[in-house]
């Protein structure tokens, strides 16, 4: 077995060791204003040699609306606090390293002077600066800037992608004689793959299909490029129309896989595909398909000869556990034929390898990463001594940068050892009761939630107003972490009051079963999970039933929808960039699939199942108090949506209600003040009409 493979073998203990002898006191109490202090870590990439793990840092920096991520680095042997690599306001990221490990590679869109020349024209440029900081050099200095890059493992070489337009040739001189009519679909977007010489400063176009390269990886050796393709960069054409093509270094050609697998005998004609990762000899290539509502499945190419022969790869699918949804985030280990990746179990997200996958092989499944944690990213250095670095976090820290400890004692498990904290403020404050809890919906199937509780609730403490809060997706799940957001999780345990995010059918990381019994039962099966277990912390003397409110954002904001309109008993509603009308959604969002996925089809032929999944249908027997958000540009969940809710709500039913239109903003909230203005009108909606309390602002 692959040394890497060998150290992880061995059951983890995870240890939150912490950085200083003794912990804080834990004295303070939590404000919506503390969310706004928090960091978050988010990529993650170890040094060729081992010593450094570099990893993405992003926070808001007053005065300035948007957060801004740096890049920070922290050596693996603990013996030095981290510092950070980069300043400056052009959000910097996609940290690479070079093969001497002392030079980092990132894209960033840095403005500078006037803003008119590139590189500091506001437009992404690879840059790169060495290990003890200094002024970074603009690898790139194109006008229009870059879309994705790759250093080449060699260190010479940069790969990236740049953007263009095809123009549509039908109707060309009508629409060229009516100039200020805007023409849905006469022009698309599609990308060129280049690569940069480093010694010579010379570029080179590799690839120009007239398509648009969403994602790309080049082989170690570089003698192949994949590169999932769509026919524009409108996600519609991404679902369904994306497929995987090859660039030859040898023949200088553009073969397409042949996609029966993930077409085909796909669930769903819809599929996403994800995540290209080549093996160390460029041999094997792995990517995902992900569907909404249906399970991902990994799949691989595998080459027998070298690419001058032009034999076409070997396609399967990989196996996987059933009882777990992959997420992506392929990596393989170094020098081996072990593939790694991300996947949700009951409420956890892990680090799972399948290994031996050469010549054919099934592989075997191997969980890397147990117990109750949530992992966000992990990555291998080159060093094959050298285990991996991951990002996680619990119930009772926010994400950080750990490595598994490889001189621990393989009889007493493996250790994680914390390089970095980039909270401490969170070491001090009261931080909710995070568990999990399970219950039977209506037609006996188990189902489990997470319950946050007050930091100083004591068993039969009394019933508390409760919080039902909802996660989106619905191909998604609330997991057992410490989850100060937006939504509602942390802030309203704060305030007294329980918070109940249930994963109802259709949540992943329950099976393949517990996934797809929503297909074609949406605002149905998921109403009876969620509404069971309500009524199981009730009977627990947990919830008080006469103190209830729900909320969520995008499927959490449907899934609101469609609660307030089967029962009055919440008193309250926080309906977050929520569906109303299915028809509506499928004419107007940008990824159609889905409402196609969970409606078993078009409106023309499934009635009933759009009707029956519309919350619009039944608008009329709601009597909650609604609170609506949504982003005034958002494509996900147009914002007619919200404003057929409000309209019907406060004109017509006359119940309380209104309407929070963020100008600007997408299917989430980026801005600051946007994001504490929804904050701070879900509590003081719900302390009005959950708890009855007068105060108009908590």
């Amino acid at each position: 077995m692959h040394r890497i493979s060998r150290m992880l073998a061995c059951s983890f203990l995870l240890t939150f060791a912490a950085l200083a002898a003794d912990p804080p006191t834990r004295a303070h109490d939590i404000t919506i204003d503390d969310y706004f202090t928090l960091a978050v870590v988010g990529e993650v990439a170890a040094s060729p040699d081992g010593k450094l793990v570099a990893y993405t840092d992003t926070r808001w920096e007053p005065p300035a609306e948007d957060r801004n991520t740096e890049i920070w680095i922290v050596a693996t042997d603990g013996a030095s606090p981290p510092y950070r690599l980069t300043f400056d306001p052009g959000s910097d990221g996609s940290p690479q390293w070079g093969p001497d490990s002392q030079h980092l590679y990132f894209a960033a869109s840095r403005k500078r002077d006037d803003g008119k020349a590139a590189p500091y024209n506001g437009k992404t440029q690879v840059w790169a600066t060495g290990t003890h900081g200094g002024e970074p050099l603009a690898i790139t200095r194109l006008a229009d800037g870059i879309g994705a890059f790759q250093l080449a493992q060699d260190g010479r070489h940069v790969y990236y992608t740049t953007s263009g337009e095809d123009a549509q040739e039908e109707w060309k001189e009508l629409r060229g004689k009516h100039k200020d009519v805007t023409y849905v679909g006469a022009k698309r977007a599609v990308s060129e793959l280049w690569r940069l010489d480093m010694q010579t400063w010379r570029a080179e176009k590799l690839v120009a299909e007239k398509r648009y390269i969403r994602y790309f990886a080049v082989s170690p050796d570089q003698q192949r490029i994949a590169m999932i393709t769509d026919p524009n960069d409108e996600l519609i054409t991404h679902e369904g129309r994306s497929r995987v093509d090859v660039y030859d270094a040898a023949t200088k050609k553009v073969e397409t896989l042949a996609d029966e697998l993930w077409r085909a005998q796909a669930p769903s004609p819809y599929g996403w595909l994800e995540s290209a990762a080549w093996s160390s000899d460029g041999r094997l290539l792995a990517f995902t398909i992900s569907f909404d509502g249906y399970p991902s499945e990994i799949l691989l190419a595998e080459w027998k000869t070298d690419a001058a022969s032009g034999a076409a790869p070997a396609l399967r699918r990989a196996a996987r556990p059933a009882d777990v949804y992959v997420t992506g985030r392929l990596q393989w280990i170094p020098d081996s034929a072990d593939l790694c990746f991300v996947a949700d179990q009951r409420a956890r997200r892990r680090i799972y390898c399948l290994e031996s996958l050469r010549d054919g092989a099934p592989g075997k499944t191997r969980l890397l990463t147990p117990t109750d944690i949530v992992v966000d990213g992990y990555a291998f250095s080159t060093n094959v001594a050298t285990p991996p670095a991951v990002i996680l976090n619990d119930p009772k820290h926010t994400a950080d940068v750990f490595l598994i400890e490889s001189g621990a004692d393989p009889a007493k498990g493996q250790i994680y050892k914390r390089l970095t904290n980039v909270n401490p403020q969170v070491d001090t404050w009261k931080l909710p009761q995070v568990s999990t809890v399970t219950w039977k919906s209506r037609d006996g199937v188990e189902c489990e939630g997470i319950l946050e509780l007050p930091h100083d609730y004591e068993p039969g403490g009394g019933k508390l107003p409760l919080i039902v809060e909802l996660h989106g997706g619905p191909t998604d799940s609330t997991r057992i972490a410490l989850d100060f957001r937006i939504y509602g999780r942390t802030s309203f345990p704060a305030a007294g009051y329980a918070v109940f995010s249930p994963n109802y059918r259709g949540s992943t990381g329950y099976g393949d079963k517990f996934l797809t019994d929503l297909i074609g039962h949406e605002n149905d099966i998921d109403v009876a999970d969620i509404l069971t277990g309500v009524d199981a912390l009730i009977e627990r003397g947990i919830a008080d039933p006469d103190k209830l409110g729900v909320m969520g954002w995008s499927n959490g904001g449907f899934l609101t929808n469609c609660l307030i309109t089967t029962t009055t008993r919440f008193k309250a509603a926080s309906s977050g960039a929520g569906v109303v009308d299915q028809f509506l959604q499928w004419a107007a969002e940008d990824t159609p699939g889905h409402v196609l996925n969970y409606m078993r089809g078009f409106s023309w032929t499934e009635h009933d199942a759009y009707r029956l999944g519309s919350p619009s249908s039944r608008l009329g027997d709601v009597k909650t108090p609604t609170l609506i958000h949504v982003g005034g540009d958002d494509a996900r969940v147009p914002a007619i949506h919200s404003r057929a809710l409000h309209r019907a709500l406060r004109e017509y039913v006359n119940v309380p209600c209104e309407l929070l239109v963020y100008p600007g903003q997408g299917h989430g909230l980026t801005k600051c003040s946007f994001r504490k203005a929804k904050m701070e009108w879900d509590l003081a909606w719900m302390e009005r009409y959950v708890r009855r309390k007068p105060a108009e602002m908590p």
